[in-house]
Parts: C-alpha cells; sequence; structure tokens
C-alpha cells in the first residue's frame, strides 16, 4: 500500500506542477471539494477539509477574488451562502485531472483487463471507506472509468 501511495503521490505532485503560484494545496483541495460535491457552504469547507471556519473563509477569499469560485445565497437555506467554481476554477480542476487521468492511463494499460477490475474494485472499496463520492456522481465527471 506504502509504495502505491508513493507512486500516487508522484503522478499527484507531477499533475500541480503547472499550477504552482496560482493556488495553493489548500485552495486546491476546496476546488477539488467543490468539483465533487452537490452543494458546499463555508462549513462544509472547514468540516471537510478539518479546518476551522476562518481559516476556510480566508481560503475561500482568496478563491473568490481570484475568481476561481462564484458566492451566493443557498437556495436551501438563506443563512449560509453556497459555493460553486467559476469556468476558470472548473478548467483549473479539469487540467489537473486531466494530468492526472493522462499518467494514470498510462500505468494501467500496462496491466492486464483482469488485473485493472480487480483493483478498480479494490480502489472503490478503499475510497467508500475513506469518505469520498459514490462512483456515478459528480466525480464521475472528473474520473470517468478507464476502458
Amino acid at each position: 500500500m506504502l509504495s502505491a501511495s508513493r507512486a500516487l503521490v508522484g503522478i499527484a505532485a507531477t499533475s500541480i506542477a503547472d499550477i504552482e503560484g496560482i493556488v495553493t494545496i489548500g485552495q486546491l483541495r476546496v476546488l477539488m471539494l467543490l468539483a465533487t460535491r452537490d452543494e458546499v457552504n463555508l462549513a462544509a469547507v472547514a468540516r471537510e477539509l478539518d479546518v476551522n471556519p476562518s481559516n476556510a473563509s480566508r481560503t475561500v477569499d482568496r478563491l473568490h477574488k481570484a475568481g476561481l469560485i462564484d458566492r451566493y445565497d443557498s437556495p436551501t437555506d438563506r443563512r449560509h451562502l453556497a459555493l460553486t467554481l467559476t469556468d476558470a476554477g472548473s478548467a483549473l480542476v479539469q487540467g489537473v485531472n486531466g494530468r492526472r487521468r493522462a499518467a494514470v492511463e498510462s500505468i494501467l494499460h500496462t496491466m492486464t483487463p483482469s488485473a485493472r477490475q480487480s483493483l478498480a474494485a479494490s480502489l472503490r472499496k478503499f475510497a467508500a471507506a475513506a469518505g469520498e463520492p459514490a462512483e456515478g456522481g459528480a466525480a464521475a465527471l472528473l474520473w470517468p472509468p478507464i476502458t
């Protein structure tokens, strides 16, 4: 597991090289959260990232100022601001995920189909245990299955 983790961390690090100086790792985490969840508010950002609300607020403010996210009154609860990606924010997330996808596809194509299927099943279980969104949700738009 640690060897696979090192490989995935390497892929992740390479995938964000182009955005260095544009967003921090923490800001990218917020963008990824917004890209994979239906409605997100500031409290959800703080909770998901395990930071205090003032840290989450500063991060959201910076992303809004950079034009990467929008804030608006939540249609389901007027006490909260809903957060969404702008077109620029979506493009940034799609670029990072595209680079990750290409790197992972390259590795997966060296594996047999049955090995890929076994890996996919195990990783779905791992992701579910880690609290990641289920396949077929918004996350599937970012990381479609490898065929």
